[in-house]
């Protein structure tokens, strides 16, 4: 027998056994003695003065414990505000989110207390009884709006609502349109989102007097993130706070983020000396939970007689919401991602961004990409009709090509670093797509399908994606005493095979056998430091570490063993939890080799080694993984009720070295599903006073099986020479050129019309509308 590989094999997920069986441990799921449970006050209005709050009644109803506000809660923190904004010298304001609102609330659903009772149907009761008297005041739905000089104020207290401003760019964009032949101008729009995990967010939090140990158990993809901002919030010790992410349903972006109810629940455990759990509810998600956008674009684009890019410039304006949870990585993100994929000599945006009282805004699944992906592909396509040329052709003249490879741009991370596209060969995979989806011979389909009365069409968008960011991830391999290889890592797991992915790199060390590997994640316990999961980063950061660990145990193992053995360590091999010699019967385990190197009192240790068969790894990688793709969508407008039909879709997609193929085809159809809802489905609305108006899944749509169209998924391999494993990211992936394909493949059904498409997401009724505006249009 001889050692199995494992890396770049499609091996079953470890986790699907539990899942599959009804044993999976979300934070709902777990239960301690007398756990209590609370419930939130949060405000019904968008903007308004606190007079004053009551919470007598409240506290006097059956079976409530505690009634907690601000005031409540001061006495153990260090402070009442959450200051998690990442770095920057673009802002102007500085809003960081309260503790509890005490003063003025600034977005519907705005936390102002909370209920701990014996159940949540108690605490749920006893809100209706807490007096809250408010003074209304002007909200601001419109990001644009919101930077006229007579615009109402976000926060009462602030000059204006101008949060930050910057500008992106590079060369003398301002000559590159004086000399250009033909410009091209066009608004667009991207309209707000959320991100709707299958689990909504958690917390379950018991604190021992005792041990003074304060143990979260938390639905985030950040714990080391989140028990360190709970030790500073509370003036605690590291080695006084666990935070544990369990089973968690989904992630997508918004559990990125340290939300209060991560350090409410805590004080609240702290003052009933009981546990105390709070799980969102849905209607809670759409009202308190970040959502991602609105952003609005005016941007020209300068090209030569032969359809290459001179130069692009304009504006955005972001829609931050109403307070600073992230940062401004979302719109520099967008404005990073448009000129990526091409070779564009001349570049400038000037990025403004807006508070308004809506939910706060933070990275979902893309960051920001899926935007400045859409802009720039539907600006190519307006030069296409300008040039009259073929969609694909301006492309083709326009793609970084292979051998520019690594390609390093003009334009700058936010880290400060130039953006340096790694690997890929961009032409070969739009040529790809093209020929798998017939993008040649579509015409003579198209116009027989116009003969019969059908509007079908097709759209073409390329993509680069930043992944990996850094600057390390840490992982520990050990082999037990059992000869079972325990992998810890701070990298978090949220339904993207995290330990599958860890299991399969450890294992190629250790003979291939995935069943002897034992994968810890998202534990503080476990690892002590690190950062958790988001933007396609685990397999790059937490695998690279995981690799190089599981080597130095590997090397180590198999030096002591050939002591132990009395052989070379060239003469050993690793199989089935074995170090054999090659060849032969003679073996020793690897928990007798694990036993040896743990060391007895007054016996020298094999090889005199140094103790342990155990390794921690960081890896440092500062620059990013660039994964790449291009797509085709096609689609079919029905002209009298304007729903659009995708029918095919076509990824070529590269993610340097695959890890796990199939997991890979999952990842990538997961974020093409969300790309359609991104596309034609999710509208996050809100009325003129910035009452949110979508709040349950009868208003806000998601994409189900039944409106998922025909996949086809061709992956390209070319390996990241930034890690030894050549792998980037791919959780983003497919999500970021859908909604511009989608838009264009509509906008091409609807060309007899001369439709022009402009935003994200279409509604039937935006489709119906654009096809009357274009007919009257034509008849003037």
């Amino acid at each position: 027998m001889s050692a199995r590989r494992t890396f770049g094999e499609s091996i079953g997920r470890l986790e699907d056994d539990a899942l599959l069986t009804g044993r999976g441990r979300f934070v709902d799921d777990i239960t301690l003695p007398s756990v209590a449970e609370a419930a939130f006050l949060r405000s019904p209005y968008a903007h308004a003065k606190i007079q004053r709050i009551d919470v007598s009644a409240a506290l006097s109803m059956p079976g409530v414990i505690a009634v907690l506000t601000l005031e409540d809660l001061r006495p153990y923190l260090t402070t009442d505000r959450l200051a998690v904004g990442m770095p920057s010298a673009s802002y102007r304001l500085f809003v960081d989110r309260p503790v509890l609102a005490s003063t003025e609330v600034v977005h519907v659903g705005e936390a102002i207390a909370v209920v701990v009772a014996e159940t949540r149907y108690l605490a749920e009761d006893a809100l209706n009884f807490i007096e809250l008297d408010v003074e209304p005041l002007d909200a601001v739905t419109d990001c644009r709006e919101a930077l006229r000089p007579n615009a109402p104020r976000v926060h009462s207290d602030q000059p204006h609502n101008l949060l930050a401003e910057f500008d992106l760019g590079y060369g003398n964009v301002d000559l590159a349109f004086k000399t250009a032949a033909t410009v091209v101008r066009e608004e667009f729009w991207l309209h707000r989102g959320a991100a709707h995990s299958m689990e909504g967010r958690g917390v379950l939090a018991r604190f021992d007097s005792m041990e003074r140990m304060l143990t979260l158990w938390n639905s985030t993809q950040t714990p080391n993130v989140s028990q360190r901002l709970i030790v500073d919030l509370l003036g605690l010790e590291e080695t006084e706070v666990r935070v544990v992410a369990p089973d968690v349903g989904g992630g997508f972006g918004p559990k990125l983020v340290f939300y209060p109810e991560e350090v409410i629940i805590p004080i609240a455990a702290m003052i009933t000396q009981r546990p105390v759990k709070w799980i969102e509810d849905r209607r809670e998600h759409f009202m308190s939970t970040t959502q991602e956008r609105d952003q609005y674009w005016s941007v020209e684009i300068a090209v030569d007689d032969d359809a290459k890019v001179l130069g692009i410039r304009g504006a955005l304006i972001h829609d931050h919401g109403a307070y600073t949870a992230r940062g401004v990585n979302i719109p520099y993100n967008s404005a990073l991602t448009v000129p990526l994929p091409y070779n564009v000599p001349n570049y400038h945006v000037d990025v403004k961004l807006a508070l308004t009282n809506k939910v706060p805004v933070t990275p979902i699944r893309g960051a920001g990409q899926p935007q400045g992906t859409f802009v720039m592909e539907r600006l190519l396509d307006r030069v296409a009709v300008a040039l009259n040329l073929d969609r694909a052709e301006v492309r083709r003249r326009n793609l970084v090509q292979a051998d520019q490879m690594p390609c390093q741009k003009q334009i700058k991370l936010r880290g400060g670093t130039y953006v340096t596209l790694d690997s890929g060969d961009y032409p070969a995979a739009q040529q790809a797509v093209l020929d798998a989806s017939g993008w040649a011979t579509f015409p003579e389909r198209q116009a027989a399908a116009r003969a019969k009365g059908r509007h079908i069409g097709i759209g073409l968008a390329n993509y680069v994606e930043g992944t990996g960011r850094g600057p390390f991830e840490p992982v520990r391999v050990r082999v037990s005493s059992s000869g079972k290889i325990l992998v810890s890592s701070s990298a978090t797991a949220m339904g993207q095979s995290t330990k599958t992915m860890l299991a399969q790199i450890v294992a190629e060390q250790f003979g291939g056998d995935m069943q002897n590997i034992i994968v810890t994640t998202g534990d503080t316990a476990a690892m002590a430091s690190g950062f958790g999961g988001f933007n396609s980063r685990q397999a790059v950061m937490a695998g690279s570490s995981a690799h190089r660990a599981a080597m130095n145990v590997r090397n180590k193992t198999l030096l002591a063993a050939s002591h132990m053995l009395e052989v070379a360590v060239d003469d050993l091999e690793i199989i089935d939890s074995r170090v054999r010699v090659v060849g032969s019967d003679k073996f020793i385990s690897l928990g007798d080799v694990a036993r040896a190197m743990a060391g007895i009192p007054g016996y020298q240790l094999p090889g005199d080694l140094e103790p342990g068969l155990d390794a921690t790894e960081n890896v440092i990688v500062h620059d990013m993984a660039f994964s790449s793709g291009s797509a085709v969508a096609e689609v079919e407008v029905d002209i009298e009720t304007g729903e659009v039909r995708v029918t095919n879709f076509v990824l070529s997609h590269d993610c340097g070295r695959m890890i796990n193929p199939m997991l890979v085809d999952g990842q990538v159809i997961g974020g093409i599903a969300h790309g359609l809802g991104n596309a034609l489905f999710e509208w996050m609305g809100y009325d003129a006073n910035a009452q949110p108006i979508t709040t349950n899944f009868g208003e806000y749509l998601l994409i189900t099986a039944t409106e998922m169209p025909p996949i086809k998924v061709m992956h390209r391999e070319t390996p990241s020479p930034l890690n030894a494993l050549g792998v980037k990211g791919v959780g983003e992936s497919g999500v970021i050129p859908v909604a511009a394909a989608v838009v264009s493949a509509v906008e091409n059904a609807l060309s007899d019309f001369g439709v022009r498409l402009a935003h994200a997401p279409l509604t039937p009724m935006d489709v119906l509308a654009a096809i009357t505006e274009a007919s009257q249009n034509m008849r003037r």
